[in-house]
């Protein structure tokens, strides 16, 4: 089973190369451009949740883990924080529910993952952090 595993600081200018590697991890598999862009599109939104939610004050010492596998011509990838984590993730998978107002967010993060994977969930501790799986069946393959 291919694997792959990465960790970075949380930083808006890492967002690009979580996108860039997972696309790369991928590539062997034959994916549509479509797909490819899916995937690209949600890993891009969910390391920017990371970074904007999980660590908006103290960059210091913050880090993003990103797991892939594929099993079955499914890609699974698992996005973890250990930031401030999330109080009610009933509440942070609603459209349009944000933290963040004055940033002037539009709460549809989790939304735009759930739209472009085949699945996603999410587990959060607050102050402790929070993990996204997401999975897509890729047909191409």
């Amino acid at each position: 089973m291919e694997k792959m595993y990465l960790k970075f600081n949380a930083s808006s200018k890492n967002e690009s190369f979580a996108r860039t590697c997972v696309s790369a991890f991928i590539l062997p598999l034959n994916p549509s451009v479509e797909e490819l862009s899916d995937i690209k599109t949600a890993v891009s939104e969910a390391v920017t949740n990371a970074v904007v939610h999980a660590y908006p004050k103290n960059k210091e010492n913050s880090e993003i883990i990103i797991e892939c596998f594929v099993e079955n011509n499914t890609l699974h990838i698992k996005i973890t924080d250990f930031g401030q984590g999330i109080e009610n993730v009933e509440n942070a998978l609603e459209p349009f529910f944000t933290t963040r107002e004055e940033d002037e967010r539009a709460g549809m993060g989790f939304t735009i993952m759930r739209t472009f994977m085949d699945t996603l969930s999410v587990e959060s501790v607050p102050q402790q952090g929070t993990i996204v799986n997401m999975s897509k069946l890729l047909k191409a393959g």
